[in-house]
């Protein structure tokens, strides 16, 4: 019994969790938010060089939310790695969160009718919800209990899972993984198709963190840019 304690205890488990590639609306600049829009052909492309990047993991079974921009980013993942035929779940506690009246609208355009500071505030607070719409805090009380009573199981057992996601589901998971303050969470940068690694033991506890960078693709939406309300994008 010691020696099964002894070898349970020494199993490592990893999570990978992916932002999904640039959807239609990122390169429109637009709140996307639960509108299921489909990546963009750089997207797709990005996906699949992602996947060249993530050849060093087997993975047992994938999660990922029912808005399509994600689930396809997982499907190029898939199959670039020739790990198709792995257990795949959809849920929406992993959707992106919901931008409520925002969601289609410009983001330059809104800043212009609303003014730079108020929309950076629905944006890039962790408490602050836009109109009929969700805050990333609000996001964090549907997808980190998924995390932590689905997913999370399975990692500390041993296993390696994969999950895809959106930006704004996966701000709430990394605030609770690298313990980080409500600011840092809402304003992070969180780049699209770009692999967040974590490893664990079977106690729970993190013994390495790695977010890869992957040289050529696109880790910004256009929501994300530095360029100006005059020039499109905020």
């Amino acid at each position: 019994m010691a020696g099964f304690s002894s070898c349970y205890d020494q199993r490592i488990g990893t999570l990978v969790i992916v932002r999904h590639g640039q959807s239609q609306w990122n390169l429109e600049n637009r709140f996307t938010g639960w509108t299921d829009v489909p990546l963009t052909p750089q997207g797709e492309k990005d996906a699949a060089t992602a996947a060249t990047h993530l050849k060093d993991f087997h993975f047992d079974c994938a999660y990922t939310s029912r808005l399509q921009r994600a689930a396809k980013t997982l499907d190029i993942l898939l199959k670039g790695l020739g790990q198709s035929d792995i257990p795949v779940t959809a849920d929406s506690a992993l959707n992106e969160r919901h931008y409520g009246d925002l969601q289609g609208l410009n983001k330059a355009e809104t800043a212009a009718k609303y003014g730079q500071e108020k929309v950076l505030l629905w944006r890039r607070s962790y408490g602050t919800r836009p109109p009929n719409g969700e805050s990333v805090e609000d996001v964090g009380y549907r997808v980190l209990p998924y995390i932590r009573w689905t997913v999370l199981p399975l990692v500390y057992s041993g296993k390696t899972i994969l999950v895809t996601a959106s930006g704004n589901s996966m701000r709430p998971i990394i605030k609770w993984l690298d313990t980080l303050d409500d600011e840092t969470a809402a304003t992070m940068e969180v780049g699209l198709c770009t692999p967040y690694i974590y490893t664990f033991d079977a106690q729970g506890n993190i013994t390495k963190r790695e977010v890869r960078q992957i040289p050529g693709i696109v880790t910004k939406g256009a929501s994300q840019t530095e360029t100006t309300v005059e020039k499109g994008r905020v």
